[in-house]
């Protein structure tokens, strides 16, 4: 589910084109293009866009959603983040203003990524059946695949979302495997082994990159459009896996969700990524990738002219074309989930028209950008996203600050930690409305943030102590208190 939400889609698209691109134009100072050494720092970027820092972004949101939630017991939104500043005011126009932000930013997100997955399917389709590329053709495809999420988001979490999820990964997979087999094997292992070390030598040279002597330019056409997108999906994607790593310890779910998604990263570039430099530098296609994707500028028909040079090209292409359509529809169903719960600010089931109204918001916001962009569609998505990103990465940061603080207010320096327990919050139009329905009980319930009475931290009563003594741990000694 971490990739059908956050990642799948967009390795779909990017996974043999971001490559191909750098190894012809590297943007490495003094590099050749087409050179080994151009080969080798084509993966290690594509693995530092896609890798740790990418999913570093995505886990502070993360985090910070599944402790105010599930620790707090505050509503599913991105305001509760912010609840050490603001106290009620999370629940006034700043918190109200900050959810907006957030959900904006969700929705033209997806609706961006649903949009290049529109314009892949339709590279496709073209490549293999020669349907032509049209915006009315991809709208087309937007509503096929916005119809498909609706039935997921009707279904649920349980029996859509996971379910598809699981296909869709297996399906991407097999495919990952079925070149892996079919190709040059062995040489695809080295690499993969040898871009895994290279990546993580060059990590410190690449975070702090940016293009210098190339007036940023670079910069701004990959790593800055990336980020931003990233940005964009972080509300999204970290309430979604804080959804789905409920009971896990800070720790789990640091490591979960940072290394196996980037180890994972690592494997798909290399194959992908070297398989396309050797079909590239073989006699007879040679320079064949770099015409249609660089020169040419056809990032969209980059996976389908990869799987050409293998056997079993139509199966194959219908293979892709299903993971890239499922992939996008499990974006839009757990976005639409997502989204649901961050606007009604509580977690249980709502209405079915709002998950309804969300799915086909995304969709809305996708065709209306495709079908205004003419030949544009690419650029037009990208400048979107570079402008919504901007105001929710500094919330992001803001984010990170709030949870340190939470995390010092509940643990503070007491010795065994004992926490505060928050009751569990709604918020004050559906607290109002089941007390008036009475068919659910509010005495469990509170409409500001309140934590029990009894569990407050021995700390926090701000009475001296005297230290009775002292222990040793790990090999330093703390004061033993009373």
């Amino acid at each position: 589910m971490l990739f059908a939400a956050g990642l799948g889609a967009v390795l779909m698209f990017w996974g043999v084109a971001e490559p191909m691109n750098h190894y012809a134009n590297p943007p490495m100072y003094g590099t050749e293009p087409f050179s080994d050494q151009a080969a080798v720092e084509a993966l290690n970027i594509s693995n530092f866009h896609f890798g740790l820092h990418m999913w570093g972004i995505f886990i502070v949101p993360g985090l910070a959603f599944g402790y105010f939630t599930y620790k707090r017991k505050l509503p599913p939104r991105v305001s509760s983040a912010f609840q050490p500043l603001l106290g009620d005011g999370i629940h006034g126009p700043i918190g109200k203003a900050i959810d907006i932000m957030a959900i904006v930013a969700t929705v033209f997100g997806l609706g961006v990524s649903v949009g290049l997955g529109a314009m892949q399917i339709n590279s496709g389709m073209n490549y293999v059946y020669g349907i032509p590329m049209a915006g009315w053709i991809q709208a087309a495809i937007i509503a096929v695949v916005t119809a498909v999420g609706l039935a997921s988001v009707i279904a649920g979490m349980d029996k859509g979302v996971k379910r598809l999820s699981y296909i869709n990964i297996v399906a991407a997979v097999a495919l990952l495997v079925f070149i892996l087999m079919a190709g040059a094997s062995m040489s695809l292992m080295r690499g993969m082994v040898e871009s895994a070390g290279s990546y993580l030598n060059a990590l410190p040279t690449l975070a702090f990159f940016n293009d210098t002597f190339g007036n940023g330019e670079w910069s701004g056409d990959w790593t800055v459009f990336y980020w931003a997108w990233t940005v964009t999906w972080a509300p999204f994607v970290g309430m979604f896996v804080a959804k789905i790593s409920r009971g896990r310890t800070i720790r789990q779910f640091v490591v979960g969700v940072l290394g196996v998604p980037s180890v994972f990263v690592v494997i798909w570039m290399a194959i992908y990524g070297l398989s396309a430099f050797q079909i590239d530098r073989a006699e007879g296609t040679e320079r064949s990738m770099t015409e249609t994707i660089v020169e040419e500028g056809n990032v969209e028909a980059a996976l389908f002219q990869l799987l050409q040079n293998f056997p079993f090209f139509e199966a194959t292409a219908v293979l892709a074309l299903v993971v890239i359509t499922i992939f996008f529809i499990t974006s839009i169903d757990s976005g639409a989930l997502v989204m649901d719960s961050m606007a009604s600010g509580y977690e249980d089931q709502g209405p079915r028209r709002q998950r309804v109204f969300w799915a086909l918001s995304v969709g809305a916001v996708c065709a209306a950008i495709i079908t205004t962009s003419g030949e544009g569609g690419l650029a037009a998505l990208q400048e979107v996203i570079i402008v919504i990103g901007a105001p929710v990465m500094l919330m992001s940061l803001l984010q990170s600050l709030m949870l340190f603080q939470a995390i010092r207010e509940d643990a503070g320096t007491a010795k065994p930690i004992r926490t505060r327990q928050w009751k569990q919050v709604l918020p004050v139009e559906e607290y109002h409305r089941r007390a008036r329905e009475g068919s659910t009980a509010v005495d469990d319930y509170v409409m500001r943030p309140e934590y029990e009475v009894g569990t407050e931290p021995e700390h926090n009563t701000h009475q001296p102590r005297t230290c009775t003594g002292s222990v040793k741990r790990k090999g330093s000694r703390f004061c033993k208190w009373p």
